[in-house]
């Protein structure tokens, strides 16, 4: 098989090309709003947040509803509550976190283990299995992620000016509290977007890891963007096409090539930070 025949092979089955389409509108969302999420130090909060999604997918499976309905008012209802017992609680967001994150994850254990029955297709919501994604699922799946992109290209210059400088915001007139809550919202939106891609478990590493690469390569937040934009969508791809090859774990594989980069970006940071000391 020539390189060529390699890459278009696949190109020959509708579940790769819906899979194809589906990993670059999650890596392009994950990418936009994981750049929020880096500069807020929100990375606990993306895993939390996709672990509470669970027992909206397991309720939705129940009664028989749209999966991406149950957990998005899951992550979303998650969200908003770790916003609001932060602020009224009086206690650190991470606390606030794993307390609730706990709960509902714990609450999806309990709702999948009362299914008389193994069911397979909850677990892929926990390991990811884009390539069973179906015409209706990438139907939902984009709708949600023009969505996110639509309330974040609203409110970008608030939420960058609240991320860099709350006090000033607020001062300037700008309600922090509510663009809070609307990042919140955002974010978990973003992990449902994500969970038939990657599953539950990975979702955090396509929301951080994009980011983290190009905040380790750029100086400016436009180009941390654009980079982190970049590796999202080249990561699916190359996963999806590496996971079709050695018959591995798609979600996995899409992970790993991202951590890949990141150790990549990595040592060419600490290239160039040797070379003028020796100069």
């Amino acid at each position: 098989m020539t390189p060529l025949d390699a890459v278009l092979q696949p190109l020959g089955y509708a579940f790769f090309l819906r899979a194809l389409v589906a990993s670059t509108v999650v890596g392009l969302v994950c990418a936009v709003v994981g750049s929020y999420m880096v500069l807020r130090g929100l990375a606990f909060m993306g895993d939390a947040l996709s672990h509470s999604a669970f027992p909206g997918v397991v309720a939705a499976y129940l009664l028989k509803g749209p999966f991406y309905l149950g957990a998005a008012i899951a992550a979303v209802g998650t969200a908003l509550a770790i916003g609001w017992v932060t602020r009224r609680g009086r206690l650190r967001s991470d606390t606030t976190i794993g307390v609730l994150f706990a709960g509902m994850f714990a609450l999806g254990v309990f709702l999948f283990s009362r299914i008389p029955n193994y069911v397979g297709d909850l677990f892929g919501f926990l390991f990811g299995e884009i390539l069973g994604i179906g015409d209706a699922d990438l139907l939902a799946l984009t709708a949600l992620a023009v969505i996110v992109l639509a309330v974040v290209a609203v409110f970008w210059k608030e939420l960058l000016y609240s991320t860099f400088d709350p006090l000033g915001a607020a001062a300037a007139g700008l309600p922090v509290a509510r663009l809070d809550y609307v990042l919140l919202a955002v974010i978990a939106l973003t992990i449902v977007v994500s969970l038939q891609a990657v599953g539950i478990i990975l979702v955090v590493a396509m929301l951080v890891t994009p980011a983290a690469i190009g905040q380790l390569l750029a100086t400016s937040f436009g180009r941390l963007v654009a980079i982190a934009i970049a590796v999202g969508v080249v990561s699916p791809i190359a996963g999806l096409y590496l996971s079709y090859w050695l018959d591995a774990a798609t979600g996995a594989t899409i992970v790993l090539v991202e951590t890949g980069l990141f150790i990549l970006a990595l040592a060419l940071v600490s290239v160039r930070r040797r070379v003028p000391a020796k100069a």
